[in-house]
């Protein structure tokens, strides 16, 4: 790549409150109080009508009615106090939309081009570009002619060339279907690790941002529940009432990144370094994956706890570990467990009923074992 963009070294600060009426609805309030960091991705999370788009909006400049200040690289985007509102046009801020947006009377490339005729100072190479986010053999296809997926991939790529410093992305993978996802998924990777370009990600889907994202923020009702690194804040949000609104958005697991051993061992199964010690085994992946880490997870439903070592048994997967918390959410049970053998401890989360946290007794920091089927341990990208 000819030239990374400008890597912002100052956070993005927003201290808003921004109501408004909802016909039918009970008038909305989105507060946030929050310094965001500007490395890497950062998905936004919670259920519909939390903020989430809203809160972009506002970033991008899209909402005037806003009370208090957002501030960018040191610069006030909004401050009310001083009657300051920079325009979204002259935020160099990019956005992406759940529907691509792209203009249907010009094909792929002149949908770039435009892009590059409003970046004043060029510093892209535009083929490479093209390259990058692999629209080589779409080119001079119109829009009418692209897939769901390739129209995301056009919207990303113009978003690019105009060579924003922070980059929006507001559910632009909903209407995909899993494969699509997950080739924009990994495409949203390389496009961030090759132009070093912040991006903040909204989803409603827990599984993707996982995969992607290096922090979380959580909005409920308008308002911050969490900030924190990915993996932390999804077991955070194992004991958060997010968890429980009737939606089921999403499920209590364990979020890993672990260093891949093997990818395949012969028998069909991939092998993940959990410590020095103990492996994890999953279905093996393809020769073709070349990272040496693997985001993964396992819903806490999927594993069983035995108060013996399970020997003989067809599940592969066994981790001695020590219960450090018990919590029961009425006739259910969210057990904590650290695995105990090698340097690097790990926090593991187990969904039992309370019938079987009675019948065996279960206590904190008594010592049992947890075992899970290689499929239990899931991956969205691979």
């Amino acid at each position: 790549m000819t030239d990374a963009l400008l890597k912002t070294t100052y956070p993005l600060f927003l201290d808003i409150q921004l109501g408004f009426e909802q016909h039918g609805f009970e008038p909305f309030q989105l507060t946030v109080q929050q310094g965001l960091s500007l490395e890497g991705i950062t998905g936004i999370f919670g259920h519909s009508g939390s903020g989430k788009s809203t809160l972009l909006r506002a970033i991008a400049g899209l909402e005037k009615k806003i009370t208090g200040s957002i501030t960018l690289n040191n610069i006030d985007l909004i401050n009310s106090d001083s009657n300051i509102f920079i325009k979204a046009e002259q935020r160099n801020i990019g956005l992406v939309f759940q529907d691509s947006r792209l203009f249907p009377h010009l094909n792929v490339v002149d949908n770039l081009k435009f892009a590059t005729k409003r970046c004043k100072n060029n510093r892209l190479n535009f083929d490479e570009i093209i390259k990058l986010t692999a629209l080589d053999n779409l080119r001079h296809k119109s829009i009418h002619e692209l897939s769901g997926g390739q129209k995301q991939r056009v919207a990303l790529a113009r978003a690019i060339l105009a060579e924003p410093i922070l980059l929006l992305l507001d559910e632009p993978l909903s209407a995909l279907d899993r494969k699509a996802k997950a080739s924009l998924l990994s495409l949203m990777l390389k496009v961030q690790d090759e132009l070093q370009l912040p991006m903040f990600y909204v989803s409603h889907s827990l599984d993707e941002l996982q995969q992607v994202c290096d922090k979380l923020l959580v909005l409920s009702q308008g308002k911050v529940i969490g900030y924190d690194a990915i993996h932390t804040m999804i077991h955070q949000l194992n004991y958060s009432d997010v968890t429980s609104d009737a939606d089921d958005i999403i499920h209590q697991q364990t979020s890993l990144s672990l260093p891949i051993t093997t990818l395949d061992n012969g028998q069909g199964l991939a092998i993940l370094a959990l410590n020095d010690v103990e492996n994890i085994y999953l279905p093996a992946l393809d020769e073709s994956f070349t990272k040496e880490t693997l985001r993964c997870f396992i819903l806490a439903s999927d594993i069983s706890i035995s108060l013996t070592e399970p020997i003989n048994s067809s599940i592969v997967n066994h981790l001695f570990v020590k219960i450090s918390s018990i919590d029961i959410m009425k006739n259910k049970v969210l057990i904590t467990a650290i695995s105990v053998k090698g340097k690097i401890e790990q926090e593991f989360f187990i969904n039992i009923s309370t019938f079987s946290q009675q019948r065996l007794a279960l206590n904190i920091n008594q010592q049992v074992y947890l075992q899970f089927k290689a499929s239990a341990v899931r991956t969205y990208l691979y």
